[in-house]
């Protein structure tokens, strides 16, 4: 289903196995609306970001929530250090292609943290944030969201170039996207599974024009012992 959201570059909605072509989205404040209108905009940084400090961490990597944890535990309101949260469906296949681009963003910006969560599994997160199509990045400070990425073209120099223009931060300049980046932690091949929604949509319109069909009185003057009711 996912095939079908070529022409938008992303699948959606976000909430059932669906896809369909949906516009690009804007950023969240006006400020990083000002990222498109002018240069000025571009050479200071939007969200001013504390930086985590890095002290005793050996690896760098993406923390994918699963569907009993909360976004909201993992973001302190009260700090102003910056977050980059994934929403994604692993049968989205512009997902899938973002993937392994999004693996290495944590080894490019180690003083961020980076967070992916199946968009499906999170209805409630997906209507709070506006999420209709996924994939979909915003850009937190503390527990609030600052920016959207709103391009199509979803690569690491794009990510790379979108991080910087909203923090000031620069990313480290000898990452680039491996093979293991294609492998994990977010998932590059796409998961087939049933979309129980669309199922039961149709199997809903199949009784209902059923049952309809029945109650007209055509059908029912052809069914055995009506006829004589449908003369009266």
């Amino acid at each position: 289903a996912c095939d079908g959201a070529a022409a938008g570059d992303a699948c959606g909605p976000a909430g059932s196995g669906q896809a369909r072509e949906q516009p690009v989205l804007e950023p969240v404040l006006p400020a990083a609306a000002e990222e498109q209108n002018g240069t000025d905009s571009a050479k200071a940084p939007k969200v001013n970001c504390e930086e985590r400090n890095t002290t005793g961490i050996e690896r760098f990597t993406l923390q994918i929530l699963n569907v009993s944890q909360d976004l909201m535990e993992f973001l302190n309101p009260n700090s102003s250090d910056c977050t980059l949260v994934l929403f994604y469906t692993p049968w989205c296949r512009f997902s899938a292609s973002l993937a392994p681009h999004f693996n290495s963003l944590p080894r490019a910006f180690p003083t961020l943290r980076f967070l992916a969560l199946d968009a499906s599994q999170h209805s409630s997160l997906s209507t709070r944030f506006g999420t209709v199509a996924v994939p979909n990045i915003l850009l937190f400070q503390g527990a609030k969201p600052m920016a959207r990425f709103n391009h199509t073209d979803r690569t690491l120099e794009t990510l790379k170039d979108f991080i910087f223009n909203q923090t000031g931060i620069e990313a480290r300049s000898d990452v680039a996207v491996t093979e293991e980046d294609w492998e994990g932690p977010l998932p590059s091949v796409l998961t087939k599974g049933i979309d129980w929604l669309l199922l039961f949509s149709v199997l809903f319109l199949a009784a209902f024009v059923m049952y309809a069909t029945v109650r007209t009185d055509s059908i029912r003057w052809l069914i055995p012992g009506q006829e004589h009711e449908h003369q009266e």
